[in-house]
């Protein structure tokens, strides 16, 4: 049900996190630990932010492991703040418009989870969609809708609440049709300056989310690499599932909680309680 990782401080080679860690997001596309699947090879995806507007991205539907695209590119492109993830689709079609991340304006999205009976909710959250964002919906995941009702519940004036109401709208909605344990949802959000991480599950324990403890912690990823010896504090890893074994090296975030890591590298820690609409909707932000 997917992994992703993402990057957060000073420029660095993609493949000094994504291939070269014993445990790097390329591994565990093949050998996860703590995913609901051992193999996410349904599609992969990297986005990140240089000299350009916006973030670049670029996509896939072949394995991560397998994309010689993907590993002479990861060789090339440095960035001081990217995101990444490997697919285990819940069902739908396995096409690049369904790899994250997903992308809008400034915005990068991943999403590891679900949303239960997609198929039946579907058409309803679709309506709830600003409908400006309909047309830009290109695939059928249900993590590219709840991306586009974020976009259109605040993403840009507060990533957190505009999850919030997001989830909850969701929630809601499956309480009506009588679904229970609707959500899993571990979220990545970016707007190329911050970086927000979300950990929440409806019923039980959310899907792994983990944030690197401070930088001697990345350095010992792989002692080797001269990127990795110059890093300073403040650069930061967060992760569906540690990149190696080291004692001490990593935070787990608590089932309930959003991340933000402010554009020095400083890290803030929030509860996360999703928020449902009331009659008449929000107030607005």
């Amino acid at each position: 049900m997917c992994r992703w990782m993402a990057w957060h401080g000073q420029p660095m080679l993609l493949e000094d996190l994504l291939f070269r860690p014993k445990h790097g997001l390329i591994d565990q596309s093949l050998h996860s630990r703590m995913g609901a699947e051992t193999t996410n090879g349904d599609g992969f995806g990297v986005g990140w932010y240089g000299e350009g507007d916006g973030p670049g991205a670029y996509r896939s539907t072949q394995p991560a492991w397998g994309d010689a695209n993907l590993r002479h590119l990861a060789g090339h492109v440095r960035s001081p703040l990217f995101l990444a993830h490997v697919r285990a689709t819940t069902g739908t079609a396995i096409q690049q418009s369904n790899c994250h991340p997903f992308h809008h304006e400034r915005w990068l999205f991943v999403h590891n989870g679900l949303v239960a009976g997609f198929r039946d909710l579907r058409r309803e959250l679709m309506l709830e969609l600003d409908p400006a964002r309909f047309p830009d919906v290109m695939g059928s995941t249900d993590s590219e809708v709840l991306f586009h009702l974020a976009l259109t519940y605040g993403l840009a004036e507060d990533p957190v609440l505009a999850l919030e109401r997001v989830l909850g709208l969701v929630e809601e909605r499956a309480a009506r049709h009588g679904i229970a344990d609707v959500l899993q949802a571990s979220i990545g959000v970016s707007d190329g300056e911050r970086l927000w991480a979300v950990r929440y599950a409806t019923t039980g324990t959310p899907r792994t989310l983990f944030v690197s403890a401070d930088v001697d912690a990345v350095r010992r990823l792989h002692p080797e690499a001269e990127n990795l010896a110059l890093l300073h504090e403040g650069d930061r890893l967060v992760v569906s599932e540690p990149l190696a074994d080291l004692s001490g090296a990593w935070h787990e975030l608590r089932p309930g909680s959003a991340l933000v890591v402010d554009p020095d590298g400083a890290l803030h820690h929030r509860r996360f309680h999703p928020e449902a609409p009331g009659e008449h909707g929000w107030e607005p932000l």
